[in-house]
């Protein structure tokens, strides 16, 4: 006789992965955290290892959940030893007589007391865009995703259909170009 494995509903599923991150949630931050470099580097891969176990269509068939996350979390820490560090836009660091500031710094800035920063920051952000118009189109998607929308590299992976060393990869050429062209405009600001 066969065992019939009957499929679980949305909510069941939902109230099993409530419950195990309950169970679990500390516990595997705790078994993470000293294994890298700091808590916001094992609060993502937390996160990693919770957005896996949501998206498994045969949850109910996990005979020892426990040991399903601490194996999945162990992976998950190796992939971030093999990882390549990728490149952000805080990256983008000049040097000027008043210390140092960052691409990032400049489109954030508060300019609304200064229209010579409002200017100054519109001027970064147009030569911004026009870089990234020069870029690959699947370089620029990876930059822009991550950088501007704040998406992780992980989830433009998945969304993608993309391996995750393919979107770092491609993420590190876009922000070399674009450290190159905006030198270029940072020059030509401050003389």
């Amino acid at each position: 006789m066969e065992l019939e494995i009957t499929p679980m509903s949305q909510t069941e599923k939902d109230s099993l992965i409530a419950q195990t991150v309950k169970n679990y949630g500390g516990k595997l931050l705790s078994f993470i955290r000293p294994k890298v470099s700091n808590s916001e580097d094992a609060e993502d891969i937390l996160q990693e290892v919770w957005y896996q176990f949501s998206n498994l269509t045969n949850i109910s068939e996990i005979l020892n959940v426990g040991a399903w996350l601490y194996q999945v979390s162990r992976n998950k820490i190796t992939d971030s030893y093999r990882k390549k560090k990728t490149e952000n836009l805080e990256d983008f660091v000049f040097e000027d007589e008043d210390g140092s500031f960052s691409i990032k710094d400049i489109l954030l800035l508060d300019d609304s007391e200064n229209p010579e920063l409002l200017a100054f920051r519109e001027e970064v952000w147009k030569e911004l865009f026009s870089a990234l118009n020069e870029l690959p189109e699947k370089q620029r998607l990876a930059f822009v995703e991550n950088e501007i929308e704040g998406k992780k590299l992980q989830e433009i992976a998945d969304e993608h259909g993309e391996n995750i060393k393919t979107i770092i990869s491609r993420k590190n050429y876009a922000v070399k170009y674009l450290r190159t062209r905006m030198a270029v405009l940072y020059k030509d600001l401050k003389n």
